[in-house]
């Protein structure tokens, strides 16, 4: 048996022997959609993962990972979601911030943040849309300047769509901290708490089609950050915050394809039980779902560029919710329950209309691969 193969059984025996009692309730709950679902039981559960040496598997020995080859790392995602566990509540730490200050941040920052986000013991949020800044991260408006006396830095602006905000205690901020530059120049990466007194950050959870909020609006007002908590230099943010999305979009969504997988099947099952398996053309869609599935699968672990693979994955969940609502027919556009219970197909539909816009939209996504893959001419910019 390879060290992978060992890996594997490792972990699947692991989950196997803890996915009980309490833990066994979680099964499948949370993810896109569904944060709201069990989070102190996510939280709960991901702490015990930690205390067996389950967390940042793929850090470094000595930031408190297990070294796990990129191989490892496949496994145990995958392994994890053919076990239904219950979706991570610490993904933004261990798999953006924590990856992102081992390459770039320093010692100091190292030995203050990493063991907490490895513990669990610490959560963070992505300070990087506003309003007028979505896609375009490199238009954001929100300042940050050195205080005085040089001790500290203050932060004022507006970030939009910020997941599970409401839930976290950290978050990384791309903040302009050189007055007069524009676009890319000029912008830092501040580390700020949100937790902080007279109102200095305002969190206000946004209503989503679902009924539910796991996006938030955060206002900085005079928030306030220690003057080391800056990763890189002041003004190298545009590298550091690209290094992040790059993070982003690393072997964990391998483990999203198993969920990809798993709804696939249950739609297909649903298609044959309601009889919707007879009409040839509901009948064509579940093939070329499954087909491109296989197709998608087969490119991660290419190694694709990450923007293709954002547009085939995102394309692809949002056809599947389209696909549900036919598959459900007539009983798609009902409730489940007063005054707006929605079953999981209707979540699902309605959800993934996201999926081409918060995973950074389409069509900047194709201006990443018609410009940097394909070196076609950039478009004209005002």
């Amino acid at each position: 048996m390879s060290s992978v193969e060992e890996f594997r059984a490792e972990i699947r025996a692991w989950l196997a022997d803890h996915l009980v009692g309490e833990f066994a309730e979680l099964r499948g709950r949370g993810g896109p959609g569904r944060e709201h679902e069990a989070f102190e039981g996510r939280l709960a559960w991901e702490r015990h993962m930690a205390a067996h040496g389950w967390t940042c598997v793929g850090w470094p020995v000595e930031h408190g990972g297990r070294g796990a080859s990129l191989e490892e790392q496949i496994a145990f995602h995958e392994e994890y979601a053919l076990a239904n566990a219950p979706a991570r509540v610490n993904h933004i730490g261990e798999q953006l911030l924590g990856p992102t200050l081992i390459a770039f941040g320093t010692e100091e920052q190292k030995k203050r943040f990493l063991p907490p986000i490895v513990a669990v013991e610490e959560l963070w949020c992505q300070g990087y849309s506003e309003p007028d800044a979505g896609s375009d991260l490199a238009n954001v408006r929100t300042r940050g300047a050195l205080s005085p006396d040089g001790s500290q830095w203050v932060v004022d602006g507006q970030k939009i769509w910020t997941s599970l905000a409401h839930e976290a205690q950290w978050c990384f901020v791309v903040a302009r901290t050189e007055p007069g530059s524009r676009r890319h120049a000029g912008l830092s990466y501040l580390l700020v708490p949100l937790d902080q007194p007279g109102g200095r950050v305002d969190i206000r959870p946004i209503v989503q089609l679902t009924g539910t909020s796991e996006f938030n609006e955060v206002f900085f007002d005079g928030a306030r950050t220690d003057a080391s908590h800056v990763v890189g230099e002041p003004g190298d943010g545009w590298r550091i915050a690209m290094a992040t999305l790059g993070f982003e979009r690393g072997v964990s969504t391998l483990g999203q394809q198993v969920g990809f997988r798993r709804e696939w099947d249950a739609l297909a099952e649903l298609a044959r039980k309601n009889g919707a398996i007879a009409d040839p053309l509901i009948r064509d869609r579940l093939v070329q779902a499954w087909i491109d599935l296989e197709a998608m699968a087969a490119s991660a672990r290419r190694g694709v560029d990450p923007s293709v693979g954002t547009l085939h994955w995102a394309a692809w969940h949002r056809g599947l919710g389209e696909l549900a609502m036919d598959v459900c027919g007539a009983a798609s556009t009902v409730a489940a329950g007063a005054p707006y219970e929605l079953d999981d197909w209707q979540r699902l539909f309605l959800f993934s209309r996201a999926d081409t816009i918060y995973a950074g939209s389409d069509e900047s996504q194709k201006n990443i691969v018609a410009e940097r893959l394909l070196g076609l001419p950039k478009e004209a910019r005002g």
